[in-house]
């Protein structure tokens, strides 16, 4: 792909670790937080092109991230991850400023998709804003 830098927020570990390494294997640098507080304090530092987060979370919520994140970094698109029976939360996030939503179980190439659109989206605003 083209050397996107992803942070996957996702507190199931296994989940995390097997997509960050089949998204590695295209080219994409992926960081993994476990939590939405770790996902915050990763953001410091990692900066990446876009985010994917998980909306079901233990302690802060993927919904109370996406606020926070979109506060901080009103530019960074963020996909969210949303389990079958919580489809209207991920439209809800959309509300909120997500960029768009997926449904697990999801399908690498659909996620792959979005964030090559997620990264061109973000190009061109920050082009737009640059003129």
């Amino acid at each position: 792909m083209n050397g996107w830098k992803v942070l996957l927020v996702d507190d199931e570990k296994d989940f995390a670790l097997t997509l960050a390494e089949r998204l590695g294997m295209r080219r994409i640098q992926v960081s993994t937080a476990f939590s939405g507080e770790e996902a915050l304090n990763l953001l410091e530092t990692y900066q990446p092109d876009v985010m994917v987060l998980d909306l079901m979370m233990p302690g802060m919520s993927g919904s109370a991230v996406l606020g926070r994140v979109k506060n901080l970094y009103p530019n960074l698109p963020i996909i969210l991850l949303t389990g079958l029976s919580s489809t209207a939360e991920g439209v809800s996030g959309i509300s909120q400023g997500a960029f768009d939503f997926l449904i697990k179980p999801l399908q690498i190439e659909e996620l792959i998709e979005k964030i090559g659109l997620a990264v061109k989206r973000r190009s061109s605003v920050e082009a737009d804003r640059g003129k």
